[in-house]
């Protein structure tokens, strides 16, 4: 399949909108011992929960944010060997599990900005893009199509070139893109990680790509 994409903006952040509810800013300020707060304004939940979590040793603090947010999947040990592991790397990238990253970033851009730095500042790309035509547009068509632009030095490319190529099953396509969202007929707003897509590694804004779909011979 052939697409027309244009590249309108890229931008570096380092925190994502909406990634916290202002009840989960309340279950947490429960969790680091401030409970029955009457606020329900964002940025005093955020203040309130900021004076909470410094009170805590940071290791500690991580191990509450993880498990609250990630227990499900993460068991004890594995808690408290990113809670310390936090500290020294960014995990958000580094971490084996590329499907936790998404969490994990906003779990460390939360500590970092409580602790005033002591944690690694990750970062994030948002990326706003036109996409014709608008047919079959999901993560792994985007990141396909985008092969075409990116960096021979970017990171999907040097471990992911097999299934960019359509040659093998590219189901990492969903832990690599965050988010994305149809914002117009043809337009498109992508989050990830800086780590897998950073603004300096766009060489075109607007440019044409062949997206080759992996085809499984078992199913045949």
């Amino acid at each position: 399949m052939k697409y027309h994409i244009i590249i309108n903006s890229v931008k570096t952040v380092d925190a994502l909108q909406n990634a916290w509810t202002n009840d989960d800013y309340i279950q947490l300020l429960n969790e680091f011992g401030l409970e029955d707060t009457d606020s329900s304004n964002t940025s005093e939940l955020l203040e309130l929960l900021f004076m909470a979590i410094s009170d805590f040793d940071p290791e500690e603090a991580a191990s509450i944010l993880l498990n609250y947010k990630l227990s499900d999947v993460l068991n004890e040990n594995q808690i408290e060997q990113i809670s310390h592991e936090m500290l020294l790397d960014k995990i958000s990238e580094e971490y084996a599990d590329i499907s936790l990253h998404h969490q994990l970033f906003n779990i460390n851009q939360l500590l970092h900005k409580a602790y005033n730095g002591t944690f690694p500042n990750a970062k994030a790309t948002i990326i706003e893009f036109e996409i014709t035509p608008n047919k079959n547009v999901d993560k792994e068509v985007v990141l396909k199509a985008f092969d075409k632009t990116l960096a021979g030095s970017n990171v999907i490319k040097r471990l992911f070139s097999n299934q960019l190529a359509g040659k093998a099953s590219f189901e990492e396509a969903e832990a690599i893109v965050w988010d994305l969202k149809s914002t117009g007929d043809t337009s498109y707003v992508l989050t990830t990680s800086e780590y897998w897509m950073s603004r300096d590694e766009f060489n075109d804004a607007e440019f044409d790509a062949t997206v080759i779909e992996f085809e499984d011979d078992d199913e045949n």
